[in-house]
């Protein structure tokens, strides 16, 4: 078990080296290529989330879903109609749809889907309105500084929970859908968060400093529930992974669940500042 975990860190690592420089390149160039490569993840993640239903149900064919994932992240990068034009057309199209099916139990069949259409396209469309929306260059600040937080919660809740888990608390984090999250892991992630948000707000004096704090204090709280969600969704469909796309991470779904999670919390932070 010790030598796989090994080899899975050292993968988990290599793909950050390599990955984290692309991402951290295409945040600060933003427009089209920004746009490109976040369309792409969020087809990626909703062709996982397919696959998950297909365990349970039979959802709409693949190539409905992707079309409708795509209108909605080109609708957010370039607005064509109100969100909930585009929603509302969605939900009916959908529902006559199913009138024609014959597979499985429409009710299962639809809301098989429907979650992960709604999670994967509304959060890749805040991490997109986020970065893109804002005329005066905060944006690129505000996702490097959610990254940033991100991936401090990540690495100290990792670390901390290897090294004292379970010493101190002696009960499970959420251990109905991830038996291996500890308390003292979620509190190193929080303290590692607010730590990441700290220094990095100490450069960027467009933001106060309760802003920046406030978003690392959300992040640290809120960075356990993104991956949950997705644990839950895997769990339920009998998979470890959502995909072996990434060496080491699992699918965009298992390495990018946190941030779809947080995007829209700190897109409403960012619009109301």
């Amino acid at each position: 078990m010790g030598k796989l975990l090994s080899v899975n860190l050292l993968q988990r690592v290599i793909v950050a080296l390599a990955g984290i420089p692309l991402l951290l390149w295409l945040v600060k160039l933003g427009g089209v290529w920004f746009f490109a490569f976040f369309l792409l993840l969020a087809l990626v993640a909703v062709f996982e989330f397919h696959r998950l239903a297909l365990h349970k149900a039979h959802p709409p064919a693949l190539w409905i879903v992707l079309v409708i994932t795509f209108l909605f992240q080109l609708n957010f990068y370039k607005p064509f109609a109100e969100v909930w034009e585009l929603l509302l057309i969605v939900v009916v199209a959908l529902l006559v749809m199913e009138l024609f099916l014959k597979d499985g139990s429409p009710l299962l069949n639809l809301g098989s889907i429907f979650p992960g259409l709604l999670y994967v396209n509304l959060s890749f469309g805040s991490l997109l309105k986020l970065r893109l929306g804002d005329p005066d260059g905060k944006g690129v600040i505000i996702v490097f500084l959610m990254f940033f937080c991100v991936w401090s919660t990540d690495i100290f809740a990792y670390f901390g929970g290897s090294l004292v888990g379970g010493k101190f608390i002696h009960r499970k984090l959420f251990e109905r859908l991830s038996p291996h999250k500890t308390w003292e892991g979620f509190l190193f992630g929080l303290a590692g968060s607010i730590a990441a948000s700290i220094i990095y707000g100490s450069y960027v004096p467009q933001f106060s400093f309760k802003t920046v704090l406030m978003t690392g204090v959300l992040i640290g709280l809120a960075s356990p529930a993104g991956d949950l969600i997705e644990s839950m969704f895997k769990r339920d469909a009998g998979v470890k992974d959502s995909s072996g796309l990434i060496p080491g991470h699992g699918g965009v779904l298992d390495r990018f669940d946190t941030i779809m999670f947080v995007s829209p919390f700190i897109y409403l932070i960012a619009s109301r500042m």
